[in-house]
């Protein structure tokens, strides 16, 4: 598969992940009576990997994350030389849902992005329940961790084959149902970037955190989970 079909892969893949999951924040967490509340969006997130994962992965991969290319990388399951353009084609998907997400919902009168939040990740006064920059940190490392550790053990070639995508939607769903109220959930860089652009105030100066975080998890669970594999001898 050559670079730019998997370049377009990861687009269209994160691209659908920001739509689908940040949409459902968006424009329906909260709807009167029928809302899907956080649970809804935490199984929203979920699908949109689960759906990519068998639409792109023998295409790309289906990364739709840049600390999941560098968690992979340092597994030892990427080249070093894609890293940078899976990365930007990453972001860019993600830019491409936001401004989608943005233009629906800016057809409904008095929505205005800056104070809904757009679905952005924050710490201390954006944390939806208030959290620390402290907590928002250990949790956001923690959970990329975890993440990682399950993408890439759902895809060791000693794993059951054809469930990876099953157990990688899940656990995004799971990670989700436990740090909504702490951060909003990231554990993706792209996924924060696209919807703090949109925001444009707070997100944009609280985003280090939700590039720094995960990207620290994501490493660690490469370099652990490279060990896990040494073992195979």
């Amino acid at each position: 598969m050559t670079l730019t079909k998997k370049l377009g892969a990861e687009f269209i893949g994160t691209f659908w992940l920001v739509l689908g999951g940040c949409g459902s924040a968006v424009l329906a967490a909260g709807y009167p009576e029928l809302g899907i509340g956080f649970v809804g969006v935490a199984f929203a997130f979920g699908l949109t990997v689960l759906t990519m994962a068998y639409a792109i992965g023998h295409i790309s991969g289906c990364h739709l994350n840049p600390a999941v290319s560098l968690g992979l990388w340092s597994g030892g399951r990427f080249p070093a030389n894609e890293l940078v353009p899976y990365i930007i084609a990453q972001v860019l998907g993600g830019i491409a849902g936001a401004a989608i997400l943005y233009l629906i919902a800016s057809g409904k009168m008095g929505f205005d992005a800056a104070a809904s939040g757009f679905a952005s990740n924050g710490y201390g006064a954006h944390s939806p329940d208030g959290y620390s920059l402290v907590a928002a940190l250990t949790t956001e490392i923690v959970l990329t961790f975890m993440f990682l550790i399950i993408i890439l053990g759902a895809t060791d070639k000693r794993a059951p084959v054809g469930f990876a995508p099953i157990a990688i939607g899940l656990g995004l769903t799971l990670i989700h149902l436990i740090s909504i109220p702490v951060t909003n959930t990231s554990v993706n860089p792209a996924r924060s970037t696209a919807v703090a652009i949109f925001q444009g105030d707070w997100a944009v100066s609280q985003l280090w955190l939700f590039w720094v975080a995960p990207i620290v998890g994501a490493i660690l669970a490469g370099i652990v989970y490279k060990w896990f594999e040494s073992e195979k001898a």
